[in-house]
């Protein structure tokens, strides 16, 4: 694997923010995620769990419900008072409507996905068309006092299940006029405090659902307005609920981070007769569950720690092994640092700011694993605050450290720095060209002297930059065919010769840069890709993609290379293969033209492409344990993956040069000592 002076670092002071709502859609296999600070993430489960978009968030626009409706269209609603329907294509919003009714703290769509129905803070219940290009309202349903908290349709789309504080109401759909009014304390004698109705569900057999500030789930006949069972599962509050398709289990999540599963059960072997029974604990979050989502296979949970979890129901898997593994999703599938190599410099990059520091250094060496004192301390050098409400898409510095870039959904930014001595002086570049806009993917060339710009429709755009401060539109790529999808990922060769841009479409494209033109096309392969690069040699484009297949692409020739071909007839590890995190960037080592380096979130690899591939037999060891193995076995263990999990969880890692590396971290617990302090419990023996 070879030695690296490695630059530990753990000072990127990322807090993921909390899960707010979840939305399933089964058609395509996809979740849509929003979290509190409005950012809305779209996870393929097709493409194994791979994160494919990400819309980033605005003050303005705090999202409290998320709903698939008509073909693939996703909408969203928050305190901010309006419906918006997201561009997924586009990664914005596509169009918003006001709802008349102040925040808006519920939306439910019905289900065929023609209508949506919003609960707002001034206790009103509206209805909405969904129409081609965006939402038309039709009608208020009966109005009463006290915001409406959670809303369900029934399967026939006849009556909506609205919850509120201490109130369930049914409505009807064609009258609306409320059809039926429940107290949900109505049964408890002397109660003290309200009941909140956090989460309700309506069943095709007219049965509802509640969850409630009590810590109870409730199930009660809305026809006669009776309480039929109650299932106290929590000391605190059961805030949200989920119900599988054929409505035999239910997911419910809790203010103490745990997560039950009540199924319904036949009383005796045998028996027709069926109850509903609370079967399985999780205790996976340590914050809030405020949203659950109940597939066919699995159950999703989100908590306020940020965590996405998703647990395979036993019963459904197949084999108890790789498809019912649990995964937990906490740092995004992108980059948010990047790196000036030159300059050792790191940018962080944050919701509304940036961060650029300069690496510390050393004069001294040791031995393998012995950590080494600093001849100087790593340096905060400029905090970046983006003005207004909207969150950063991108950002990226240049290799020598001279210019920094970033982007936001209506703004582009680019600064010139200049260092003198231990004094640093930053200047706005004026006049950047407003076809920039929006930029999803910035991306500077080896030699600092362009920029590229990933836009919309699978556009790239080049700008020169000038001295002593400025920059001017080069040329626009385009691909052969119109597509509507954003490039999500940009890989620049040393040499400036070609770029490769992947867009929502996962087709990808090579640029030849001396010419200006569309070179060729890789084939088409059915999974996202989640990272690229270009060799710096042979001008190779190495592709990782979600289902943790690697492809080796040569530019030049048009064609896979031999050892893609041979990847491909021997086939990956079993164990490569099954990871459930994806790789988040490739690089090389210009000295070692056979080494590809590459990382997710839990671990670092060389991949020697002279060496023989395991076959699976062969241990994928860590590099730590594999060193205490005698000298024979070391020997048998003699393959191309090199891996090292000593760096966890691995946010990046990029050469500075042939000898010297540099890892960002940022360990789970730094994070959850930020977060707020969750639900105390009483514990055995405290």
């Amino acid at each position: 694997m070879g030695e690296f002076e490695v630059h530990r670092v753990r000072f990127f002071g990322l807090v993921p923010a909390g899960v707010r709502c979840l939305a399933w859609q089964p058609r395509s296999a996809r979740l849509a995620l929003a979290r509190t600070d409005g950012t809305v993430e779209i996870y393929n489960f097709a493409a194994n769990y791979f994160q494919e978009k990400v819309i980033p968030g605005h003050d303005a626009r705090p999202v409290e419900a998320l709903c698939w409706a008509g073909a693939d269209r996703l909408f969203g609603a928050g305190l901010g008072g309006a419906v918006t329907e997201y561009d997924l294509a586009r990664l914005s919003t596509s169009c918003s409507v006001d709802g008349g009714g102040g925040p808006i703290w519920s939306m439910a769509a019905n289900g065929s996905g023609t209508r949506l129905v919003i609960g707002c803070e001034d206790g009103s219940i509206k209805l909405f068309q969904v129409v081609p290009g965006g939402i038309q309202f039709e009608r208020n349903l009966d109005r009463r006092k006290g915001r409406i908290l959670c809303l369900s349709w029934h399967p026939s789309d006849s009556h909506i299940a609205a919850g509120s504080i201490d109130i369930l109401r049914v409505l009807d759909v064609c009258s609306g006029q409320t059809v039926q009014r429940i107290m949900v304390n109505y049964h408890v004698q002397k109660v003290q405090r309200e009941c909140v109705v956090w989460s309700v569900v309506f069943l095709a057999s007219s049965t509802i659902v509640t969850s409630d500030s009590f810590g109870r789930v409730q199930f009660w006949d809305w026809q006669r307005g009776t309480l039929v069972e109650s299932h106290t599962v929590s000391t605190s509050s059961a805030l949200s609920l989920a119900v599988s398709e054929k409505e035999d289990s239910i997911i419910v999540g809790t203010s103490t981070g745990a997560t039950y599963q009540l199924q319904l059960l036949p009383v005796r072997v045998g028996s027709l007769e069926k109850r509903w029974v609370r079967t399985k604990p999780f205790q996976h979050h340590t914050h809030d569950v405020r949203a659950v989502v109940h597939s066919g296979t699995a159950l999703i949970s989100g908590g306020l720690d940020a965590q996405l979890v998703i647990r395979s129901l036993m019963e459904k898997v197949q084999k108890k092994g790789y498809e019912a593994a649990l995964r937990k999703f906490t740092f995004p599938h992108r980059r948010l640092v990047s790196c000036a190599r030159k300059a050792r410099l790191l940018l962080f990059q944050f919701t509304q700011h940036l961060e650029l520091w300069r690496l510390g250094s050393t004069d001294k060496t040791g031995k393998d694993g012995e950590v080494l004192p600093l001849r100087s301390m790593p340096e905060h050098l400029v905090q970046l605050k983006s003005k207004g409400p909207e969150h950063i898409y991108c950002s990226c510095v240049s290799p020598c450290g001279s210019w920094i870039a970033y982007s936001t959904a209506s703004r582009f930014h680019l600064y010139r720095l200049r260092y003198e001595g231990d004094s640093i002086s930053i200047a706005k570049v004026p006049k950047v060209p407003k076809l920039l806009l929006p930029a999803y993917q910035l991306q500077f060339a080896a030699d600092s002297g362009s920029l590229f710009v990933a836009s919309a429709q699978g556009s790239i755009h080049i700008l020169q930059l000038l001295e002593p401060g400025g920059c001017k539109h080069l040329h626009t790529l385009r691909p052969p065919s119109e597509t509507p999808e954003a490039v999500y990922l940009l890989a620049v060769s040393a040499d400036g010769r070609w770029v490769a841009a992947v867009g929502g479409d996962w087709a990808i494209h090579i640029y030849s840069l001396k010419c200006f033109k569309h070179h060729c096309t890789v084939p088409t392969y059915s999974c996202a890709v989640t990272a690229l690069a270009i060799h710096p040699v042979t001008n190779n484009l190495v592709i990782a993609y979600a289902d943790q297949q690697l492809f080796e692409f040569s530019i030049p020739e048009q064609q896979y290379t031999a050892w893609s071909r041979m990847v491909q007839n021997c086939g990956l590890h079993r164990l490569w293969l099954e990871r459930d995190t994806h790789i988040t960037h490739i690089t090389f080592n210009p000295k070692n033209p056979s080494h590809i380096l590459l990382h997710d979130v839990y671990m670092f690899c060389v991949l020697d492409k002279s060496l023989p591939l395991p076959d699976n037999s062969a241990l994928l060891l860590n590099q730590s344990t594999l060193k205490q193995l005698p000298e024979t076995a070391r020997q048998r263990q003699l393959h191309a993956f090199k891996i090292c999990k000593k760096f966890q969880p691995l946010l990046f890692a990029d050469l500075l040069d042939e000898n010297c590396l540099v890892v960002v971290e940022r360990p789970v617990m730094d994070i959850k000592t930020q977060l707020p302090l969750p639900v105390q419990q009483k514990k055995f023996g405290t």
